[in-house]
C-alpha cells in the first residue's frame, strides 16, 4: 500500500525526494518488473514534450506510458506553435486544456519546471524529462534501481561518477540521490570539468587510483552540444579514452563484482572501449529496461495524486 505521503502532483528534481521517497518509488519500479498490473479508474491522457533530442528517455516514458494503459498524445516540438512564439507555459496549459493528465517535459532550460509549476491554476501533473545540466530525475531512480537490483542496499557502496561533470544532469542528481543513501561518493575527470558543487556529495581523485576499489563505476557522456566552442575545439576523443576512458587494461583492474553503468547514449571508444559496452561487468542495457519501469512508478505517483489510480 502506497503511503497518501508519497504522492506528489509532480516529479521535477531528486532535491524534492529523501532517501524513503526513492526507496519508494524503486519498490513499485522492481514490482512492476515482476508482473505488477496497473489499474486506473479512468481513461488517462500523457504528453511527452521534448524540446531537446531524446531517444531512451522518451521512449522510455512512451512504453511506461502504455504499461500503465494511458493514452499517448503526439507532439513534435519541431512542428508546434512553439515555433511561432508560444511559451511553454501556454503549451503545458494547451494540453490540460484538451483533457491531457500529465506533461513530460525535456527542456534545455534548467529548472524550467520552477515557472510551471509556481502557477496554481495549472492542474496538468509534470514529470520531467531532464532540464539543461540540472536534473533528471527519472535517470536518476533508474540508476538507483539497477544499483539496488545488483547489491540488495547503498550503505557503504563506493560509486565513482566519471566523466564530464559539470555539463551533466545526471551527475547532480545521482550523486545528490546516492549521498542521501547512504552510498560513499567519488568524483574523477578532467579537472576542467569538474564542479565545485559536488564537492558535498563526494570527493574528487584521480580515475586509475579510484578505480580498484569502487562497487559502481559510473561514466558519463562527453556533452558536446554543451560545450563551449572552445572546449569543443580544444577536445580529443582518443586524449580523452586513454586518460579517462574506460579502456580493456583498466576493465581488468576493477574490483569483483563490480558494475559499469552509463546513461547513454554511449559514445564508444571515448568513455568506453566498444567491447566493453555489453561486458559481463555492464549494466549499460539493463539500466535501459529498468527505466521503463523506474517511468511507470514515476507516472503512478503521479496518477495516484489526480486519483485516476
Amino acid at each position: 500500500m502506497i503511503s497518501t505521503e508519497r504522492i506528489q502532483p509532480n516529479v521535477v528534481t531528486v532535491a524534492d525526494m529523501d532517501a524513503e521517497d526513492a526507496l519508494d518509488l524503486i519498490n513499485e519500479a522492481e514490482e512492476y518488473k515482476h508482473g505488477k498490473k496497473a489499474e486506473l479508474t479512468r481513461p488517462a491522457y500523457a504528453a511527452n514534450l521534448f524540446f531537446e533530442n531524446s531517444t531512451r528517455t522518451k521512449t522510455s516514458f512512451q512504453m511506461a506510458e502504455m504499461k500503465l494503459g494511458m493514452h499517448v498524445m503526439q507532439f513534435e516540438a519541431g512542428t508546434s506553435s512553439v515555433k511561432k512564439g508560444e511559451s511553454l507555459y501556454d503549451t503545458v496549459k494547451t494540453m490540460e486544456s484538451i483533457g491531457v493528465d500529465i506533461a513530460v517535459i525535456r527542456h534545455p532550460e534548467n529548472e524550467y519546471y520552477k515557472e510551471l509549476i509556481k502557477h496554481p491554476g495549472l492542474k496538468i501533473g509534470i514529470a520531467n524529462g531532464g532540464d539543461g545540466s540540472g536534473q533528471h530525475p527519472s535517470q536518476c531512480l533508474l540508476d538507483m534501481m539497477t544499483i539496488h537490483e545488483e547489491f540488495g542496499n547503498f550503505k557503504g557502496l563506493k560509486v565513482l561518477i566519471i566523466g564530464d561533470l559539470s555539463h551533466s544532469r545526471v551527475a547532480h542528481s545521482n550523486a545528490m540521490m546516492l549521498n542521501r543513501l547512504g552510498a560513499e561518493v567519488y568524483f574523477a575527470g578532467p579537472q576542467e570539468w569538474y564542479d565545485d558543487e559536488l564537492a558535498q556529495y563526494g570527493t574528487f581523485g584521480d580515475f586509475d587510483e579510484l578505480l580498484p576499489k569502487m562497487d559502481v563505476v559510473n561514466l558519463l557522456r562527453v556533452q558536446n552540444e554543451r560545450l563551449s566552442g572552445a572546449e569543443n575545439g580544444a577536445f580529443d576523443a582518443e586524449k580523452y579514452h586513454q586518460q579517462y576512458g574506460l579502456t580493456k587494461e583498466r576493465y581488468n583492474k576493477m574490483k569483483k563484482g563490480a558494475i559499469i553503468m552509463h546513461p547513454a547514449p554511449v559514445n564508444r571508444g571515448v568513455e568506453i572501449d566498444s567491447d566493453l559496452v555489453e561486458a559481463p561487468n555492464s549494466r549499460i542495457f539493463r539500466q535501459m529496461q529498468n527505466g521503463v519501469f523506474t517511468r511507470m512508478a514515476i507516472l503512478s505517483r503521479i496518477l495516484r495524486y489526480k486519483g485516476i489510480m
